[in-house]
């Protein structure tokens, strides 16, 4: 009696915390500070022109979503993000361009004609096969590399090289879109990588000529003011960026995708550990953030015999 009157209880606590998640959504999104217009970027001397239909995030709030939101490992090489218009970021079909830098030297575009994709797409393969023993480690689900969702484009006239990938994360049932654009400079180059569902690769892919467009590298620091007397050549080509190989300091925690709903997940877990607790294990719930909730719990209430 004691028990059912407690759980009783805390349903009035947890139920309209769960119906109302939409409401949470919306005070989220309003805490956000987008921005538009003309945005100076804090590495790489360049310059941010948010295009038409998107707006921007700076680097802490886009880390905030990314680890604590979409659920990925910290990443403070991120320098901001684009996010379309109409889409917030709590929405179940949200997605955004996520921009980062990285200062390694000056990319030689010499083989960017030469270069066979489909054997490359072999040895990515064969990469991220040896990355997942990492995430294991690190507790991430494994990626597979399904293939192509757009085969690498180098764009010689503009510097800019881009591609997308196919991957899947565990045991997903839908595939992640991860589509990359390099803009190249005179001492490193702006990566920016959408992070999106399969079933947004046409809505991505119409947005990519204004994004390519977007990040430019200030005067004097652009591909062309490259000086071979005084400036570094990075130790990789167009290859080696598609390849991944520029990501090697970074390793597996390079792959980013959108997980779900971290702040509605700890709600539903909470109370699935609330049913385990009244219940019994019958109702065990399996994913880790509830095992974990669950195990909380009953360590700090043992079931009376």
């Amino acid at each position: 009696m004691k028990k059912t009157l407690l759980f009783l209880f805390l349903m009035t606590i947890f139920t309209p915390l769960i119906a109302q998640e939409p409401n949470n959504d919306e005070l989220f999104e309003k805490t956000l500070n987008y921005q538009s217009g003309k945005i100076t970027l804090p590495e790489g001397d360049g310059t941010l022109n948010v295009p038409k239909g998107f707006k921007f995030l700076n680097a802490e709030q886009t880390q905030g979503i990314l680890t604590n939101l979409w659920g990925n490992p910290e990443d403070k090489s991120v320098l901001g993000s684009l996010v379309p218009d109409g889409k917030g970021v709590t929405h179940s079909n949200s997605w955004m361009f996520v921009i980062s830098y990285r200062g390694d030297g000056f990319v030689k575009d010499d083989d960017a004609g030469d270069i066979d994709y489909d054997d490359l797409l072999k040895t990515m393969k064969e990469d991220v096969t040896v990355e997942n023993e990492e995430r294991k480690k690190g507790n991430y689900p494994e990626v597979q590399l399904v293939g192509w969702a757009s085969k690498p484009y180098y764009d010689s006239n503009l510097k800019v090289l881009h591609w997308a990938k196919e991957l899947k994360f565990g045991k997903d049932e839908a595939n992640t879109l991860n589509y990359d654009l390099r803009v190249l400079g005179r001492k490193g180059m702006y990566n920016i990588s959408a992070v999106a569902g399969m079933d947004q690769l046409a809505e991505v892919k119409a947005s990519i000529p204004q994004v390519l467009k977007s990040v430019e590298f200030n005067d004097g620091h652009k591909y062309l003011d490259f000086d071979a007397d005084t400036d570094t050549v990075a130790a990789w080509t167009i290859g080696g960026l598609v390849a991944g190989k520029v990501l090697a300091k970074v390793g597996f925690f390079a792959i980013i995708a959108k997980f779900g709903k971290i702040i509605f997940l700890a709600i539903a877990a909470g109370f699935a550990a609330m049913r385990k607790f009244f219940f019994g294990k019958k109702n065990q719930v399996t994913t880790r953030p509830q095992e974990e909730e669950t195990a909380l719990l009953e360590e700090n209430n043992p079931t009376e015999e």
